[in-house]
């Protein structure tokens, strides 16, 4: 049976403890210096609503009370704003030291009974809710210890790579600047949003190290870490790249306020 999600923003009673065992943690630390404003990246409005609120409008009705938002970038004016739409838990990062160690920062507060971990961005205002329900239901159908949620386009330039081995199995995600001219050619790429067994990441974070130009910890590299466990990774490949469309300069923020129209408008 699929998780399913009434029309009231609740979910079938018979499914309560697959709700009440999995936490949402939201990523919203970031300053956004590319929006060349102030105002912190996920306060930027689409359709007259904070890019966050739209994040979490898709994300309440997955969980009770288990959703925590990582602020740091003013992080006062983040929390205001949330709190006026959502009573969600805050996460405070102090350095802002990349995603891995924004969601480390996260995992301590986490409700001991929580099983899986759905990791969302602040900056992705179009992820509707029944995809995050499909890449929830695939990952507790495989047993994954983590789950990639992919979209194909045409021009993936930019984005990291899913790369598969020879089986259609995951072997890492692959940014832009480390990838090689066979994987340039891979039109699958991350989309930013996982799911990972709490167990796994609460045990595996302490191993991702910032080696990288930018001495950040990414969170991406447990793919690599899983892999080299020889643990079970799922990529569940999304149809539609608008939803996981993340907005970082101003330009793109005038095209998720077209887009989120555009769906508006296919809706029934």
């Amino acid at each position: 049976m699929g998780i399913e999600i009434m029309e009231d923003q609740t979910m079938d009673t018979r499914l309560d403890t697959r709700i009440n065992d999995l936490a949402i943690v939201i990523l919203a630390a970031g300053k956004g210096s590319r929006m060349k404003s102030d105002k912190p990246k996920v306060l930027h409005k689409v359709a007259k609503k904070s890019m966050v609120a739209h994040v979490l409008d898709s994300a309440v009705g997955l969980t009770r009370g288990n959703i925590y938002v990582v602020v740091g970038h003013q992080a006062q004016r983040v929390k205001d704003e949330i709190s006026q739409f959502y009573p969600v838990n805050f996460v405070f990062q102090k350095d802002l030291l990349g995603t891995g160690d924004a969601v480390k920062q996260a995992l301590p507060r986490l409700d001991p009974k929580v099983k899986d971990v759905l990791v969302l961005c602040g900056d992705v205002p179009l992820i509707k809710e029944s995809t995050l329900v499909d890449l929830l239901e695939n990952h507790r159908k495989t047993k994954a210890k983590i789950s990639v949620l992919a979209v194909t386009v045409t021009d993936p330039f930019g984005y990291g790579r899913i790369v598969l081995d020879e089986k259609g199995d995951m072997v890492c995600i692959r940014e832009e600047a480390d990838a090689t001219r066979a994987e340039k050619q891979i039109t699958t790429i991350n989309a930013g949003i996982y799911c990972f067994e709490k167990i796994f990441i609460d045990e595996a974070i302490d191993s991702i190290r910032p080696d990288n130009n930018q001495s950040e910890y990414y969170l991406t590299d447990l793919v690599e870490i899983a892999r080299s466990r020889k643990e079970k990774i799922s990529v569940v490949v999304t149809d539609d790249s608008r939803q996981v469309m993340g907005v970082n300069t101003l330009d793109e923020l005038e095209t998720a306020e077209s887009l989120i129209q555009q769906i508006e408008n296919e809706l029934p």
